[in-house]
């Protein structure tokens, strides 16, 4: 009698691996059935690094304060988000706090070792991680065609001739009020002589101004030479900081 006859429901075997085991039948060719691209682990590790290195490149990027130069403002170890595309319909403004590239006035680059560089090299290339650029955050007093000077008559930084207002400040430097104030004979370490900026050219200062190398850190002597300051160009301005990461007591707030 024939096996199979009309109305045995009887599940047919599965048909086997060549190993002897049942389950999916060899494709042609031989080959085994392969995942699908979008759903190996390798192309979603790369697809996630590649998403973070454009949000970082391009929106926001994620921001160590590495000194206490502006402090209490900003503290070391802060994580703070910087708003890359705060200035792409305006400019820095008087006030905002910023971070930029280290401009070659301000000093070399850090050194680092053959690993660490290596490291940077992904870092730079996908905002992830220490870089090999070096970023300071400073406060921006002067933007282009100001004149930026200090002190009037109370000891404040001047912009244009107009004495500004900084609740900001953390131990300023030294001050001795009078008439002669910042003149030759009663020069003290917070004067600086006037600088007017130039079409590209923005200042920047310290919140915790006695411990700030800052733009104008070598014109604060009474014998100083003119183009003694150090400016930053639009070009070099990352961004605004617009947000606190970390600490999490901080999180959200703005500086």
């Amino acid at each position: 009698m024939s096996t199979g006859a009309a109305g045995d429901d009887r599940p047919e075997s599965l048909p086997t691996t060549p190993d002897g085991r049942e389950g999916d039948a060899p494709r042609a060719g031989g080959g085994r059935r392969r995942r699908p691209l979008l759903k190996s682990l390798w192309f979603q590790v790369l697809a996630a690094v590649v998403l973070v290195a454009l949000v970082q490149g391009f929106l926001v990027k994620v921001y160590q304060v590495p000194s206490g130069s502006m402090e209490n403002t900003l503290n070391v170890g802060d994580r703070l988000l910087v708003n890359r595309v705060a200035y792409a319909g305006s400019t820095p403004q008087r006030g905002d706090v910023v971070v930029f590239r280290k401009p070659a006035s301000w000093g070399p680059q850090s050194e680092h070792g053959a690993l660490r560089t290596a490291v940077g090299w992904f870092g730079d290339l996908t905002g992830i991680g220490p870089g090999n650029t070096d970023y300071l955050v400073k406060r921006v007093i002067g933007v282009p065609g100001d004149t930026v000077a200090c002190c009037d008559a109370q000891g404040k930084v001047t912009v244009n001739g107009t004495a500004i207002d900084e609740p900001y400040l953390y131990q300023d430097l030294p001050w001795v009020a009078g008439a002669s104030a910042c003149t030759a004979a009663a020069w003290t370490a917070r004067c600086f002589r006037p600088v007017t900026l130039g079409a590209d050219e923005y200042l920047m200062l310290g919140d915790h101004r006695s411990n700030s190398a800052d733009s104008v850190i070598s014109c604060r002597s009474a014998s100083v030479t003119p183009g003694c300051a150090r400016t930053v160009s639009r070009e070099e301005i990352i961004g605004r900081v617009d947000w606190f990461l970390f600490p999490f007591s901080k999180i959200g707030r703005r500086p």
